[in-house]
């Protein structure tokens, strides 16, 4: 038998316009697309809305919009709080 369950943390690159989530960790390979994230702000407990994937990806952290790289979105991992689409 399954038992119902949803997914409330993933990939930023799956949000769609509008969630926000905070993020639990960074994970690449690259140590300077992290040191470039930490200098952005994107750290575990930042709140993020993610605002565009086209022509760019566009998130808000601390009403600041960031334009990022498929490599860095990739990156980033969030817990979503809000799934409500704008």
């Amino acid at each position: 038998m399954f038992t119902h369950f949803s997914v409330t943390g993933c990939s930023l690159e799956l949000l769609r316009k509008g969630e926000r989530g905070i993020v639990t960790f960074s994970k690449n390979q690259h140590e300077t697309i992290l040191k470039k994230l930490i200098l952005m702000g994107v750290t575990p407990g930042a709140n993020i809305t993610f605002k565009q994937k086209l022509p760019s990806f566009i998130i808000e952290i601390g009403n600041i919009d960031m334009a990022l790289d498929v490599e860095s979105i990739s990156a980033i991992y969030v817990l979503i709080i809000d799934n409500s689409i704008n």
